[in-house]
Order: C-alpha cells, then structure tokens, then sequence
C-alpha cells in the first residue's frame, strides 16, 4: 500500500485566475486500486459549496472522459486525454524477482537495490498521480468543459459512481469499435476533399508530429533506463570491491576502497535523480502529448466526418428535388448538417490555436525545467569528484610522508 500526500507535479494551462480549481491533494495505493482525493475550489453557483473534496478510481476517470467524448455538443473541442490506467507491475515483478534473489546477495546490495526498486515505485505513483490531476485541470481551465454536467457530478458527488471497469467483452466490443472508426478514418482522408485547406495542412502537420513524438519517446525512454541502469551498476561495483578488501588485507587499498565505496554510493543516488527528473520533464511530456495529439486528430476526423454528412445530405436535397417528394425534410436534415459541420470549424478552428500555444509553452517550461535540474545534478557530481579527488590526495601525502 503506497499513499500520496505531495502536490503532484502540474502544468500551468491558463494564465487567468481560473473560477474553478482542482488538485489531487492525496491518493492511496492498494493492491488492484489506486483511490485519489479530489479537492476542488470553484465560485460558481451550480456547487452548494465553495470547497469540496470526493474519492475517486480510475474508472471513474475513464467514465468522465467517455462522456465528453460521446457528447455531440463537444465535437468540435479536443477532448483532453484519458489518464493512463494505474501500472505498477513492472515495479512489483522487479520487487518479486529481487526478493528471489535475496539469498545470492549480500545484505548491503539488497537492501540498495530494494531502496532503488522502491524509489522507482514511489515515481511511477507520482507519475499516475500527475496524470490524472493533469486531466481535471485541463477541463477545469476549459472554457465550455468546466460547465459540464458530468464533470460536476464527478466533483461534487460524495459517494461512489458506481462506475466499474469493462468486461473482456465489452473490452473486445471497443477494439473492433475503434477499428471500425479508424478504418471509417482513413476512408474519409482517402476519399473525402476538404474544402478548407488550412484544415488538410493541420492534418498533415498533426500526422507527422504524432510520429515524431512517438520517435522521440522511445528514444528518451531509452536514455532514462540507460541512466537507471548506471545508477544499479553503482551498486554491484560498490558491493564487488567492500567484499574485496577483507580478502586483500592491503592497507592501501582499506584506505582508497571506502572512499571510493561512498563516492560510488553518493553518484548512484545521483544518477538515479537524473534519471527520474528525465522521465518526468521530458518522456512523460512526449508521452502526455502524443496522447493530446491524438486527440486533436480525433477532432479532424469528427469534422471531415460533419462534411461527409452535410455533403451526403446536398445530395438527398437534390434526389428530392428531383423527384418532388420529402423536399421540405430534406431542406432540414440539410440546415442541420451544415449548422453542425460550421460550428464544428469554427470550434475547431479556436482549438487548434490553442492546442498550438499550450503545446509551445508547455514544451518550454518542460525543456528549460530540465536543463536547470540536470545543470545542478552536474554541479553535485563535480563537487563530489573534487571532494573524493581531495580525499584521494590526502590519503596519498600521509601514504608518503
């Protein structure tokens, strides 16, 4: 069990005082669940009060982000992304294997190792914890969503939802959905000619963007197991040469071992920090992003989808003409398609705009939070070489004197 009770790591996604607030201000980690404490501050009239605090799971996240994403009013908004689902079995299965091993390994090297282990876990949390305030946060500070009905609900409701998680067959029934959508997808981008080509090039842009991040992630992921895995070599190494001194009984080396043991030990701590503060401010801002490009993409094809429709319906329109008959409901099924697929570009137009400057700035902050931590872990291992050098030196004069 793994409990929470730090600020989670947030993005600033609106410069105005917003009129509502939310924070994830503690969660709770149990075997299969992770419940978080939603705390929400808001000066608008529909809540009875101007503080309140809920507890929530994942699924009722994923209920919340379904029914943006099956509302028709909000089809031309990008729907912030879902929270990815609670995973720490990575982290359990190392702790399994770890603890298997137990008996092969010296009980300074298991217990660096669990502490390794352990402090991954505890980022993984931090992480899920992130992810799912970052979610709330981007509807709270969203014009038209911070008014959902359901979003209200979700914050204000002090018991459960009663929102459980999918069967494997309505799991099953989602995938072939999906496909089915993705292949209606490429059907339309085949097929279909937009009629405003600022929208063909958001498209084009958006398909080679999500690519690259894609690309990108994998490659920053690569970086940061490379650093995790320096920070445990620190740990065989040290442990190799404390198990070496005994046996030599070289006072050279009882005087040079233990210093460079420390100096081992204090690096692995450091390297482990480089590695976390790169998984946070540049992997998982890749990662978050890959997601909400997605999300944008989503929002083109529901466009190009309103325009296949109001297209369909011209067509309709004619035929009834044609044969003089239903030609008044055809003229309605024609109004209301062009009236949706006009203000679905109109919205879709604002968000693009918007997902453009909150990308930017966000990319930023999250480059320039990352060169100023990884300048001063540099600065802590070069003051620790210099002291460890000194050290040495030391050590040297008295061996000579």
């Amino acid at each position: 069990m793994t409990e929470y009770r730090q600020r989670a790591e947030t993005v600033d996604l609106n410069e105005n005082v917003p009129a509502l607030i939310i924070e994830i201000s503690d969660a709770l980690s149990e075997r299969d669940k992770v419940k978080f404490t939603v705390r929400t501050k808001s000066t608008l009239s529909v809540f009875d009060k101007p503080e309140l605090s809920v507890v929530r799971q994942h699924e009722e996240f994923v209920w919340l982000h379904t029914m943006l994403e099956e509302n028709e009013h909000y089809a031309g908004y990008i729907i912030p992304p879902a929270p990815p689902r609670p995973n720490f079995d990575a982290s359990r299965e190392k702790l399994q294997r770890l603890g298997e091993s137990e008996s092969i390994m010296t009980v300074e090297e298991f217990n660096k190792l669990k502490a390794e282990l352990e402090s991954e876990y505890l980022a993984t949390f931090k992480k899920t914890v992130a992810m799912h305030e970052k979610f709330l946060q981007r509807l709270a500070n969203h014009q038209v969503f911070r008014d959902d009905r359901n979003l209200h609900v979700f914050l204000s409701y002090a018991q459960d939802l009663s929102v459980r998680g999918k069967n494997k067959k309505e799991r099953l029934a989602g995938l072939f959905s999906s496909l089915g959508k993705s292949a209606d997808g490429l059907l339309l981008q085949t097929t279909q000619k937009d009629i405003d080509d600022s929208f063909e090039v958001e498209k084009t842009f958006l398909t080679r963007y999500f690519e690259q991040l894609k690309e990108a992630r994998t490659k920053a992921d690569k970086v940061t197991n490379a650093q995790k895995n320096l920070a445990r070599s620190y740990i065989r190494v040290s442990t190799a040469l404390a198990e070496q001194v005994p046996l030599e009984m070289n006072n050279d080396l009882e005087r040079f071992v233990p210093n460079f043991i420390e100096f081992l030990e204090a690096a692995r701590k450091i390297e482990g920090r480089k590695g976390t503060d790169f998984d946070l401010k540049l992997s998982d801002t890749l990662r978050y992003y890959q997601r909400d490009s997605g999300a944008a993409k989503d929002l083109l094809y529901r466009r190009l989808r309103a325009l296949a429709n109001f297209e369909g319906t011209n067509r309709a329109l004619e035929k009834a003409r044609i044969k003089n008959k239903d030609v008044i409901h055809a003229e309605e099924l024609q109004k209301f398609a062009c009236e949706k697929f006009e203000d679905i570009s109109t919205q879709a137009k604002q968000e693009l705009k918007d997902f453009r400057s909150r990308r930017v700035r966000y990319f930023k902050k999250s480059c320039i939070d990352l060169a100023e931590l990884q300048l001063k872990h540099c600065n802590a291992e070069i003051s620790l070489l210099r002291e460890t050098i000194g050290k040495m030196k030391i050590h040297i004069v008295e061996q000579h004197s």
